[in-house]
């Protein structure tokens, strides 16, 4: 997935918090979301591509999609993990 050395050096760019790979129980549940047509970004659009990978802030209430190895750390595609509750 992402490099070590990579993930040491990155951050949130809203809190600055560090981030670490989402597991894969919270990829399933995003997942079905997604297949569901449910999940919302928080720029508010519909996420409608599956996601093979994620960072999620330290605080665990944020996840930042990984596209084709490439973390996408924009607030607009970023995801809100509460609204997998």
């Amino acid at each position: 997935m992402i490099d070590p050395e990579f993930l040491k050096i990155l951050a949130c760019p809203e809190t600055r918090q560090r981030l670490q790979e989402a597991d894969e129980r919270t990829l399933e549940r995003l997942n079905a979301a997604i297949e569901s047509g449910s999940l919302m970004n928080r720029g508010n659009q519909k996420v409608s591509c599956r996601l093979e990978a994620g960072l999620v802030r330290s605080d665990g209430l944020i996840l930042y999609p990984v596209r084709e190895e490439i973390p996408v750390l924009l607030f607009e595609e970023s995801i809100a993990l509460a609204a997998l509750s």
